[in-house]
């Protein structure tokens, strides 16, 4: 009996080890995840040529700071405080990011799904005016490309032609945010559009309204309304706000078929999740096989 119960006290105690172990290991893995690097993968072909479907996106969290919340607050659709930690650099122009899409559920205002991500190419920064002429992305005060020019030169060569303009149209991708008659942008013609950064001041006027009201209704979980000329926010007039976050404008990189910031608006800075660095795996859906061209190239 005392060599069975010696036994057994063995076990028990390579049982605990293990299982010890096993938790340990997988509290390191979820801190990882968490606070350095991510996987995601590419359903949709809206970042073409650089990403295509079936890639799987290496994602540095600590490059930008990883992002602290609430999981159970997300679910539950609880007002989210999201907290970023200092990272080593600010977001860039061109660098290609993650996010989580900031109108899951409905246009009109801004959610949050946890589960519900984009990948698109950052095309301007908070404090930036961004105008779009002849398809191609300008920025106010900057000289270098923006996007991918190659497709922007396809989709102004494509839009020569009234009856693919019509054809846009007819499909509903021609006319942009904020789809408005008093602003009347198209992803030929869009702009200037200033994307605020935090602390930026504007004053309140009916074109501000338009191309701001989901992104303060965000900021203060109240609605802003317009009556007799005046605006208010909840029961209060307004006639300027100072903005609390910083916006960026995201753009994919085949701009003919891609649903990005020209088509919903700006990007709130906490949505960011971090930059997309590396393709860790790439499979084709259709035969199953892995692309090994594509292993750990390089996110440019």
């Amino acid at each position: 009996m005392d060599v069975i119960k010696k036994y057994f006290e063995k076990v028990y105690d390579w049982l605990a080890w293990l299982s010890a172990a096993a938790l340990c290991l997988i509290a390191v893995r979820l801190l990882f995840q968490v606070f350095v690097f991510a996987s995601f993968s590419v359903p949709t072909d809206s970042m073409r040529p650089t990403i295509v479907p079936g890639d799987y996106l290496l994602v540095n969290k600590l490059l930008k700071g990883a992002r602290l919340f609430s999981l159970n607050d997300s679910f539950d659709h609880k007002p989210l405080k999201i907290t970023r930690l200092k990272g080593l650099e600010d977001f860039r122009r061109n660098e290609v990011l993650v996010f989580n899409f900031p109108y899951p559920e409905r246009w009109d205002s801004i959610g949050f799904n946890v589960l519900r991500y984009y990948v698109k190419r950052c095309i301007a920064l908070p404090g930036d005016t961004l105008e779009i002429r002849n398809a191609h992305y300008h920025v106010r005060g900057y000289d270098g490309e923006l996007g991918n020019v190659e497709a922007q030169n396809m989709l102004a060569f494509y839009l020569k032609s009234e009856r693919n303009e019509e054809e846009m149209v007819k499909n509903g991708c021609f006319y942009a945010y904020p789809r408005d008659s008093v602003v009347g942008w198209t992803v030929k013609e869009f702009g200037p559009f200033y994307l605020p950064a935090r602390g930026s001041r504007i004053t309140m006027d009916e074109r501000h309204y338009i191309l701001y009201r989901n992104l303060i209704e965000w900021e203060q979980r109240k609605k802003l309304t317009i009556r007799d000329g005046r605006f208010y926010l909840g029961e209060e007039e307004i006639r300027e706000y100072v903005f609390t976050h910083g916006y960026y404008f995201m753009g994919g990189d085949n701009c003919h078929n891609s649903q990005d910031s020209r088509y919903w608006g700006l990007l709130p800075d906490e949505y960011i999740v971090g930059k997309a660095v590396r393709i860790w795996k790439s499979k084709n859906k259709m035969t199953d096989k892995i692309r090994w061209n594509r292993v750990f190239k390089k996110i440019e």
